[in-house]
């Protein structure tokens, strides 16, 4: 797509190139929170701190890095050294009439400068963080001129300009593509081009955010890095990207703006009653940031303030289902409500995992299944499983490869009572499997149904992940209770002999398991608890494993009886005394009776 689709014409934007330094900027962007952790002594003492790691003395006290250290062997830790956001707080400080602030600041850049020289792509921390270390040479220069109080950068600041060409150079030769990190390249091209009156820096930037905007947000607000926490952070990026694009003299045109609300609408859907994003794809358990007067805010606010979005699910092709019982009334407060998230659509990229057909679900104001989360990318082997497919709710054949597949939503019907969806796949080599949900309302129950078929046999099974401060049990050849010491609730969760008897070993509990690896939450990067998974098996070369996925109080009885009318396979429940029937029809769809 061309540029002039989404923002000003390129030939206008260089047209009033002389003109927006004078009647716009760019201001200083800021830190990314990555500053907050790293008060103005550590700064002024060459002391790195980020995450959970220890604070790290990297230089002699005098600006002068050693900017090869990586202690922890953590490419995270050693890019946000290279990022140089760390002393912001000296930035702002010298910003604010600081002269030691600032005079230390200056060495600790120039430092970088003089260690890592053009072009520094073989560096990978270096060359990963180039446009966060842009954005931070801007605010220095910004704050020489402000703590000197002139208007042009003194020439012995000329080394500071000459750094900005040679990043704005390296991000144009080295562009990461229309995904979140080349469109914060592109933001930061234009801070360049913006602040040294450069219409070739600005032009660039323009057309390659004309090309990331409909790529990074598909036509119904999907972000395309099949991640709802990457969702947010777009969210975040294309509003700075609008703004630097206005705050520079250029319009941003209307395609960002429409973009950005649709992809607020979607974070609201993938917002769960609890105020947290559904944890899909490479992304923490965050709460929903809220945003005045944004789509989401309702969600984020947990329905004390803005609007409630006007559909119950919403389906989005990119494979995303978010489903909800409702969004809050006086009878049921928002937290109240039940909500589930389903996975399908394309191969696996980007910031996505092998989830296809899997599902979160929450209920009675807290959740019952989970997504074990995201461990970032430094230990291989914690990755490996956290985004293969035994990391989610689906039915697994753990014995072959994952073949990363393309899963259809085959069929889906919504209701005033109940949510029905069927997918299909071949997530292995010679085996199809076709999952079929139905989501009840009044009670809450999930109900699966998964069906697959092998060249050979094969041991199938249906993995539930539960949250950490839950431990399961498992009862007999087809239950397992789930429950929090002290809690009013519990889940109960039922494998139904559906198409034969189960056998010996049907049902069992992983928790905590290092070898190999099952049952474990990690809600941030940095933080690993064990939770229970529970396991419901077959084996052959056709089964069908029929799982029913129950929240109740933890004193509420749970019963079942099984009946044939027709050719409809009938499952009748009594649940804390409320009862609830469902079928499974002869062609295998799923109905609430």
């Amino acid at each position: 797509m061309s540029g002039t689709a989404v923002l000003a014409p390129a030939a206008n934007a260089a047209a009033i190139g002389q003109s927006a330094v004078a009647a716009g900027t760019y201001p200083c962007p800021g830190y990314s929170t990555i500053d907050d952790a790293v008060p103005l002594s550590a700064v002024m003492n060459d002391t790195f701190i980020w995450s959970k790691f220890k604070a790290t003395k990297v230089g002699d006290g005098k600006g002068n890095i050693n900017w090869k250290a990586n202690p922890y062997k953590n490419p995270s830790w050693y890019m946000w050294l290279h990022s140089l956001r760390w002393i912001g707080q000296g930035i702002t400080a010298g910003s604010n009439g600081d002269k030691a602030a600032l005079a230390h600041v200056t060495a600790i850049t120039r430092d970088w400068v003089k260690d890592n020289p053009y072009s520094w792509k073989a560096n990978a921390g270096a060359h990963e963080a180039t446009m966060h270390r842009t954005n931070v040479l801007l605010c220095l220069r910004q704050a020489v001129l402000k703590n000197l109080k002139v208007t042009t950068l003194p020439s012995s600041y000329a080394w500071l300009d000459a750094a900005l060409i040679n990043h704005a150079k390296f991000m144009v030769a080295n562009w990461g593509g229309p995904g979140n990190h080349g469109t914060d390249e592109s933001i930061a091209l234009f801070g360049v081009g913006c602040t040294l009156n450069r219409s070739d820096y600005k032009k660039t930037a323009q057309d390659r955010l004309a090309k990331g905007i409909t790529t990074a947000i598909d036509a119904q607000g999907a972000t395309n890095e099949q991640a709802t926490g990457y969702a947010q952070f777009n969210y975040t990026l294309w509003g700075r990207a609008e703004a630097a694009l206005q705050n520079c003299g250029v319009n941003p045109g209307t395609t960002i703006k429409a973009r950005r609300a649709l992809l607020g609408t979607f974070i609201a859907h993938a917002t769960t009653p609890l105020g947290m994003l559904h944890q899909i794809g490479d992304t923490e358990y965050v709460k929903t940031n809220n945003a005045a007067g944004s789509p989401f805010e309702y969600a984020a606010t947990q329905g004390k303030a803005g609007k409630a979005p006007a559909d119950r699910v919403k389906i989005y092709s990119a494979g995303y289902v978010f489903g909800r019982s409702g969004w809050g009334s006086p009878q049921t407060p928002f937290a109240s409500e039940s909500a589930y998230s389903l996975r399908f659509g394309p191969k696996r990229a980007l910031h996505g995992h092998s989830d296809h057909t899997s599902l979160t679900y929450q209920a009675r104001g807290r959740d019952i299944l989970i997504d074990p989360g995201y461990a970032g990318y430094a230990n291989k082997t914690w990755r490996a499983w956290l985004t293969g497919p035994a990391a989610h709710n689906v039915m697994t054949t753990p014995k072959l490869a994952d073949t990363n597949p393309v899963t259809k939503l085959t069929r889906s019907a919504v209701k005033p009572t109940n949510d029905f969806y069927e997918l299909s796949d071949a997530p292995a080599a010679g085996v199809t499997r076709v999952r079929s949900v139905l989501v009840l309302r009044k009670p809450d129950v999930l109900v699966t149904l998964d069906r697959a078929t092998a060249k050979t046999s094969q041991q199938f099974q249906t993995l539930w992940h539960l949250p950490a401060d839950q431990r399961a049990t498992a009862s007999g050849r087809g239950t397992a209770v789930a429950k929090k010491s002290g809690d009013n609730n519990r889940t109960v969760l039922i494998q139904l002999p559906y198409k034969g008897a189960l056998p010996a070993g049907a049902t069992q509990v992983k928790t905590g398991q290092s070898n190999p690896i099952q049952g474990w939450h990690l809600p941030h990067i940095t933080t690993r608890k064990a939770a229970s998974t529970v396991v419901f098996s077959r084996a052959g070369k056709s089964v069908s494993i029929l799982s029913l996925v129950i929240p109740t109080r933890a004193n509420g009885a749970v019963t079942y009886k099984v009946r044939s009318v027709g050719t409809t396979y009938v499952v009748d429940l009594t649940i804390d005394g409320t009862k609830a029937s469902f079928g499974i029809t002869g062609g295998g769809t799923l109905v609430r009776r």
